[in-house]
């Protein structure tokens, strides 16, 4: 599959034979077999050429390994615990990647907010239903409409001279 996607273009036997060829000796009957169970896979489609077959991916490499991913995923027992397993084994920059594409799958209108000074927001579960912002290398600040310091149901601004909200 990796030569059928390296040119990512229909390929005939011959063709993958001769760049295999070029790292270790291979027979064409091998490649033609492999291609073939390829075809009957679903993984390549195939269209005649003479006497000969033209074979091209079905998918593209990064939709095959989103298969992988998800059917090994939806296999686990305990997804969740599966997830936070795989998110530990990442990089940091497979992690800033997985990022985006969250970003991109969520679109703008659902992406983390942004706080003073451009970095990204996150919403995370505090004490009984109250949230919570935390912005990187700053203290939490409070999303519940009270100010820090103020008792829940207080409201300074309805007080004398006050505005009220």
């Amino acid at each position: 599959m990796t030569r059928v996607w390296k040119w990512n273009r229909p390929v005939t036997v011959r063709e993958v034979l001769e760049d295999l060829q070029q790292e270790r000796s291979i027979a064409y009957t091998t490649v033609m077999t492999v291609l073939d169970n390829l075809h009957q896979k679903g993984w390549v489609r195939r269209e005649a050429e003479g006497r000969a077959y033209r074979y091209e991916a079905v998918s593209t490499r990064a939709a095959y390994s989103a298969a992988l991913m998800n059917d090994a995923w939806s296999q686990s027992d305990n997804p969740a615990a599966a997830l936070v397993a795989f998110f530990g084994m990442m990089s940091e920059e497979q992690r800033r990647a997985l990022r985006d594409a969250v970003h991109i799958v969520q679109g703008p209108e659902e992406a983390p907010e942004q706080g003073e000074g451009g970095g990204e927001t996150r919403v995370t579960p505090d004490a009984a239903d109250e949230k919570r912002v935390e912005k990187p290398d700053e203290k939490p600040v409070e999303t519940s409409g009270e100010k820090q310091g103020e008792k829940p149901g207080e409201n300074p601004d309805s007080g004398p001279g006050g505005t009220g909200r």
